[in-house]
Parts: structure tokens; C-alpha cells; sequence
């Protein structure tokens, strides 16, 4: 892997892992569509990559909430040492945790199935269109009456169940969780709030599920360098991907992330069908 691939893939990590059309569904695509097989002819370098792209997403998803993710941390202490759950902070902060348990649960159950079964590009397109539909439906018929406070448990629950679903590359964990906010009557910045505070604990968890596995085999050689271009590359991006998203659903619906995925997914499936690459990314 090239710096230049490393970064390319680390600001589509950044991008698509906030704004909601599918970061492990890109990741697949991208170098499947320009011919780069490196992934492929050295699966090693997957996990290892995969580690630089999330600890990238996290470290942007903590920059941005850090005075939050504070305040949250310490009313869950709080929480914890009165028993008690006595302010919206306090509320906040276990609905977070519920949401995260489906998803981690699924997540290291089900990461083996998930890579070999459901990583194949006309699949992913397949989900970028189905779930495009599912969010037009969910942004016109969402009735936006309720904020982050009005959520209670059977909401993060829900949420959380929903964001396990995003295990399938082409679906969206900030898009799910968006979704289902909105199918919930959260309105939009509400729920893409909501959404990306729970990309700490997740995409934080996966990170350090990830590294765990990469200690104990070991950095590839000649990674180091490709490494930290992705690190740095999706964290950059990623910043770029919260502030544009929070700023942009003040105002508009998801029409414009809904036309992307169908636009892109559309032309992919003309590629295949075109012979230029094959459907399975074989």
C-alpha cells in the first residue's frame, strides 16, 4: 500500500463514517474500483489498516464532543456513585451505553460472517439502494418533535438494535441510528448528534478491539508510514464530515445524501454490469 492509497482511503474513512452513505461500504469500493488489490494479496494488512481508519474517526469524534464527552463521563460517575439518575447528563449517559451493547455484541459475533459474506461490492450497492429508500421514507414521514432529551431507554435500545444492522458494508452506522432517531420523532441535528456521540464508545471500542488483535500479530513491515497517513487523514476528515453534517441538517433534509447513494450505487452496478469489474471484487 502506497502513502498516496492510505491517504486517499483515510479521508473517505473520515467522510463516510459521519455523513451517512456507508464508510465500510466505500472502503471495499474504492480500491475494488481503481484495481487496488493490496488488500487481497496481503490480508494482513486489513486488520492493520482498519485500525489506523478507526482510531482516525475517533480521535475526530472526541475533538469535536471533547467538552461533552467530559461533562457526560463525569455525570456517569456520578450516576454510579449516587444510584441514582437524577439529571439529563446522567440520562444521557447510560442511553449511550445501552445503545452501544447490541452492536459490540453482534459486532465481535458476527465480524467473521460479516467480512467474508457480506463484503461483496454488488451487495454493497444492493444495500446503499435499499437503505437510500428506507431513509426517504424515514425523512418525510419523521415528525421532528422531539430532542436528545426527550430520548429515554426503549429509544437507545432501539437505536442500538438498529446500529447492529450497519454491520452489513452499504448501510451506514451514523445513517441507521439517524434513521431510526427520525422514525422516533427526533429531529434532524437532534439525531445526528445523538448518532455521532455514540460513535466514541463504538468506533473507540472497535478501535481497541482491533489493536488488541494487531498486538498480538504484529505490525506488517513497511506500514508505519501508512499508518499514520491514514490516522491522520481520516481524523482530519472526519472533523470536517461532524461540523458539515451538523451544520447541514439545521436547515435541509437527507435528500442529498439519499441522491448520492443511489447515484453512486446506481453507476457501480453499471460498471459490473459492464464486464470492468466483476461483481464478487474476485
Amino acid at each position: 500500500m502506497s502513502v498516496l492509497q492510505a491517504l486517499v482511503l483515510g479521508i473517505v474513512q473520515g467522510l463516510c463514517e459521519f455523513i451517512p452513505i456507508s464508510s465500510s461500504g466505500h472502503l471495499i469500493l474504492v480500491p475494488w474500483l481503481f484495481g487496488w488489490n493490496f488488500f487481497q494479496l496481503h490480508p494482513d494488512l486489513n486488520k492493520t489498516f482498519d485500525v489506523a481508519l478507526h482510531l482516525g474517526t475517533f480521535i475526530a469524534a472526541v475533538v469535536y464532543f471533547w467538552r461533552q464527552i467530559v461533562t457526560i463521563l463525569r455525570a456517569w460517575v456520578h450516576s454510579l456513585r449516587t444510584r441514582r439518575i437524577e439529571t439529563a447528563d446522567e440520562r444521557l449517559a447510560w442511553l449511550l451505553l445501552i445503545s452501544t451493547i447490541p452492536a459490540g455484541l453482534v459486532g465481535v459475533a458476527f465480524e467473521s460472517f460479516v467480512e467474508d459474506q457480506l463484503g461483496k461490492p454488488y451487495l454493497i450497492c444492493i444495500m446503499m439502494i435499499a437503505f437510500a429508500l428506507v431513509m426517504l421514507l424515514a425523512d418525510r414521514t419523521a415528525k421532528l418533535n422531539k430532542s436528545m432529551s426527550d430520548l429515554r431507554w426503549p429509544h437507545a435500545l432501539g437505536i442500538g438494535v438498529a446500529q447492529a444492522i450497519a454491520l452489513s458494508p452499504g448501510v451506514s452506522r451514523s445513517g441507521i441510528t439517524m434513521v431510526t432517531g427520525l422514525f422516533m420523532g427526533l429531529d434532524r441535528e437532534s439525531t445526528a448528534r445523538y448518532s455521532f456521540l455514540l460513535s466514541v464508545p463504538v468506533v473507540g471500542g472497535a478501535a481497541l478491539y482491533k489493536l488488541a488483535q494487531l498486538a498480538k500479530d504484529g505490525m506488517p513491515p513497511h506500514m508505519a508510514a501508512p499508518f499514520a497517513v491514514g490516522v491522520t487523514a481520516a481524523a482530519l476528515s472526519g472533523l470536517a464530515a461532524i461540523w458539515f453534517v451538523l451544520s447541514y441538517l439545521r436547515t435541509h433534509t437527507f435528500t442529498i445524501f439519499i441522491v448520492y447513494r443511489l447515484v453512486v450505487a446506481g453507476a457501480l452496478l453499471i460498471v459490473i454490469a459492464s464486464g470492468f469489474r466483476h461483481a464478487t471484487g474476485i
